[in-house]
């Protein structure tokens, strides 16, 4: 695409994600580089969020809350990691609804570690999201140039097809 005269870019624009800017559409500047990073920082941060809800358990114990409690809280941690990781893994692949998502962000909230996992899976084979834009991208410029390529020439100037006689 072709620049305009006042220098920016004409027809659609890639979508920006998190960590990788626009370096996801050619593999380039340091692109294989950040996905490391991004895998590793989130692995780290879910082995974090690990560690502090040990911490909390052992709260829990120190507290003589009783056994039923504590599964209640055990159960509760993993069913809404287990939903989050689910969330996050299918956002990947298509864009989720706004309203649902908003009332599900406190399950994530409370499942944050499945979807630091999600995201962490993701990072190993492309930037978290990438084929869902790219698709996105490829869909949108394909249209831009289907567009642009109708309206070029000037219409009068175009043959129009010879007329058909009619047999008699």
């Amino acid at each position: 695409m072709s620049d305009n005269p006042d220098g920016t870019p004409t027809g659609p624009q890639p979508e920006p994600i998190r960590f990788f800017g626009t370096t996801w559409l050619n593999h380039d500047n340091g692109y294989g580089l950040r996905r490391a990073g991004v895998a590793v920082g989130s692995l780290a941060a879910a082995a974090a969020g690990c560690f502090v809800l040990r911490f909390a358990y052992q709260g829990l114990a120190i507290a003589d809350v009783g056994g039923f409690v504590s599964i209640l809280v055990i159960a509760m941690f993993a069913i809404c990691s287990a939903i989050a990781f689910r969330r996050t893994w299918a956002g990947y692949a298509r864009r989720p609804d706004p309203d649902t998502e908003a009332s599900l962000r406190s399950l994530k909230t409370i499942g944050f570690i499945g979807s630091l996992l999600a995201y962490f899976f993701r990072s190993l084979t492309e930037a978290p999201g990438e084929k869902l834009r790219r698709t996105e991208y490829e869909t949108a410029l394909t249209q831009y140039e289907r567009r642009r390529h109708s309206r070029t020439g000037n219409p009068a100037a175009r043959k129009k097809p010879p007329k058909r006689r009619r047999p008699n």
